[in-house]
């Protein structure tokens, strides 16, 4: 994206990976809900998130020890125009399906029109800023842009490549479970049961196999997703050696649960991975789209009833930081104080629309640790008679005489964000705010989520170093009323689209830089979400037979490092 990338254009293995790898063994690993679809491509059923990773390559391939920079997998080579109007590809003659037809051209012009058009919601924005997509040669195919955005190229790189001959009769958009996508990639989809489990194995004749990009990576023989109907019992199955390894988010359950006997006698091990991502947020997102959540004091009050400092101390012993903005950890996060002369005058356009404080000097509210927060109910208390709302007989009644409350919507199974909501809970209770917590299935959940059938609910959004595009679709006007959309606090703010779109067009890390900084600002000052703690350590506790290489990327928790590049040896 700016300057050179980090590797040579012959270099020979990924900086994190261990090329003498050992190739075998098998794992097994477990997602909570169900799936009732193979497809992670297109809109309806839920597919094992893995998929689209292990089944299916793109035309380029990322180095997750380098934010900005892609490389050939599918491509050979890559071509663009000095202002990225265009990108053309040029495709390996060697590129295999793992049915053994080859990758043509025809392929990648399928794949880009039909995502675009009938794909998952994902694919969609990227569709509509592509003016032409053309072959132009045997083994070449070009896509030219109808807006100016530098980023456009990479996504390009980033898309699936499906084979176009799979779907000639039944379309991708119609496909059933027992449609299963062919793809590229090293692994095939050898065996599942619907809901319970599906079995991938390695393809012996993977096409790939000699590439730097593929160099000590998918040492498995076969990889076993299992499904169970919550953590707790994943856990245990865990625990029980039914699966390989379990990723830990909880530091207080990290530090107190795991003292089991696979853990004592050596079978199963602890593994705490850092690295260098953004906080992200995670938290309770609050549905704008809902009155009287589409005002920013209701908000704000919310906020301040939320006793951090007594919630992260009751539940997880204050070993996590807490997120204090979207990218916070990481340099793209707001600077502390007044915003800088160069994000002022981002900002400056859209002043009058943005909170008071976005320009000032804006931290999250923070209590003295204790469960009465007195000074932050008395903020909050304040906050909604100025949005216009009093007590009357214990109850926080609106402008109408309406009593104020509302319903969290969580996941089934979600023990840790229960045990939040219920300290909210009683917290609220204090204002007269009522609160009904509803945990419902995976199905449910996913179809009240899809049609914005919520107050408030949970919410987890990893952000990288290399923010561009994407962000349009978690925060952007244009997503607010989409279904299906990640846009889940339904924004719909002019500086956050501006700013989303000069992201995109920076043409230096220092613009860059300063245009990140001011959309965590807007983001943060807009109080959406109330952000809980974060993750900056990878806590994996895993069979002691699995093992990772010595040196660490910077993205040290992601698809390609677990279990990508992981081995099994004895």
């Amino acid at each position: 994206m700016y300057g050179a990338p980090a590797l040579p254009a012959d270099f020979a293995v990924l900086p994190y990976a261990y090329p003498d790898a050992p190739k075998g063994g098998r794992i097994v690993t477990g997602n909570t809900g169900g799936f009732d679809s193979l497809n992670p491509f297109q809109r309806k059923g839920t597919a094992p998130w893995q998929l689209r990773f292990l089944t299916h390559e793109s035309l380029m391939g990322r180095n997750w020890d380098e934010p900005f920079s892609l490389y050939g997998l599918l491509a050979s080579s890559v071509e663009t125009a000095p202002d990225r109007s265009w990108v053309e590809f040029n495709l390996r003659p060697e590129a295999r399906f793992s049915d053994g037809t080859p990758v043509t051209v025809e392929d990648v012009i399928w794949s880009f029109e039909t995502l675009g058009t009938e794909g998952h919601p994902r694919y969609l924005g990227f569709w509509t800023k592509v003016g032409r997509i053309e072959a132009t040669g045997a083994r070449s195919v070009r896509l030219t842009f109808n807006t100016s955005d530098r980023e456009l190229a990479l996504i390009a790189g980033l898309r699936p490549i499906l084979q176009k001959a799979q779907w000639q009769e039944t379309p991708l958009a119609e496909a059933s479970l027992p449609d299963i996508p062919i793809g590229s990639a090293p692994y095939v989809v050898q065996d599942f049961e619907a809901g319970r489990q599906v079995t991938l194995t390695r393809n012996p004749d993977y096409w790939g196999q000699d590439l730097p990009l593929r160099q000590g990576i998918a040492n498995f023989d076969e990889i076993r997703i299992d499904f169970y109907g919550d953590g707790d019992v994943m856990f245990e199955a865990f625990k029980a050696g039914e699966i390989s390894y379990y990723r830990e988010f909880d530091a207080e359950a990290w530090a107190s649960d795991y003292a089991f006997p696979a853990i004592t006698d050596g079978r199963m091990v602890k593994s705490e991975i850092p690295h260098s991502k953004p906080s992200g947020i995670t938290g309770f997102a609050m549905n704008t789209r809902r009155a009287p959540f589409d005002d920013i004091r209701v908000r704000d009050a919310l906020l301040h009833a939320f006793n951090y400092e007594f919630i992260a101390d009751t539940l997880v012993g204050g070993r996590q930081p807490r997120i204090s903005s979207y990218f916070s950890g990481s340099y793209l996060a707001m600077t502390d104080g007044p915003a800088s002369e160069s994000v002022t005058a981002l900002l400056a356009p859209f002043a009058d629309a943005l909170p008071d404080d976005a320009l000032g000097h804006y931290t999250l509210p923070a209590s003295d640790g204790s469960n009465r927060n007195r000074k932050n109910m008395r903020r909050a208390m304040k906050l909604m008679s100025e949005a216009g709302y009093e007590v009357v007989d214990g109850v926080m009644t609106g402008p109408d005489g309406t009593p104020f409350s509302f319903e969290i919507l969580l996941r089934q199974g979600d023990t840790q964000d229960t045990a939040i909501t219920d300290l909210y809970r009683k917290s609220l209770e204090k204002l007269g705010i009522f609160v009904t917590v509803s945990a419902v299935d995976n199905a449910q959940y996913t179809q009240r989520i899809n049609e914005f059938d919520y107050d408030m609910t949970d919410t987890r959004r990893a952000l990288t170093l290399s923010p561009g595009n994407e962000q349009a679709l978690y925060w952007g006007s244009a997503a607010a009323n989409q279904p299906g959309s990640r846009n889940l606090m339904g924004i719909r703010n002019p500086a956050i689209d501006a700013l989303v779109s000069t992201l995109t067009a920076s043409t230096s890390a220092e613009d860059f830089r300063t245009t990140a900084q001011a959309l965590d600002r807007v983001l943060t000052t807009g109080r959406y979400v109330i952000p809980i703690w974060s993750y900056a350590v990878g806590r994996v506790a895993h069979n002691a037979k699995l093992h990772y290489p010595e040196t660490l990327p910077l993205y040290g928790d992601g698809v390609e490092w677990l279990p990508g590049v992981w081995w099994h040896e004895e």
